[in-house]
């Protein structure tokens, strides 16, 4: 897979790169203290447009079972500790980054 996912929940970033090259930063929401996004690395098993309830307009499954990066119905929230666990981002940047990356692809959650 020449794309993969970098996300800093201490930054509250997601950075998409293709084999070494970064091609874009996004502005994230993460885990809040009792539920904090769980670092490692996965990759990304399904992807769904309009998944319903309050993840936005995508929804892109890791392999860690019930989390995911996702859009948001609250665009307030991106660059905070609020969910309860996953990776929200606004709409469009999912939109966006779901159109670039396949299932299969790694994503690395670190501090």
């Amino acid at each position: 897979m020449p794309y993969w996912i970098d996300v800093s929940t201490k930054a509250h970033t997601l950075k998409l790169y293709k084999e070494n090259r970064l091609i874009k930063t996004y502005p994230i929401a993460t885990g809040k203290m009792l539920t904090p996004t769980p670092t490692g690395t996965y990759t990304i098993v399904n992807k769904q447009r309009n998944p319903g309830g309050p993840y936005g307009a995508f929804w892109m499954g890791l392999s860690r079972p019930h989390y995911g990066i996702h859009g948001t119905n609250n665009p307030s929230s991106i660059g905070k500790n609020v969910s309860r666990g996953c990776i929200r981002m606004h709409n469009r940047d999912v939109l966006e980054l779901a159109g670039k990356v396949p299932v299969g692809t790694r994503v690395v959650i670190h501090p």
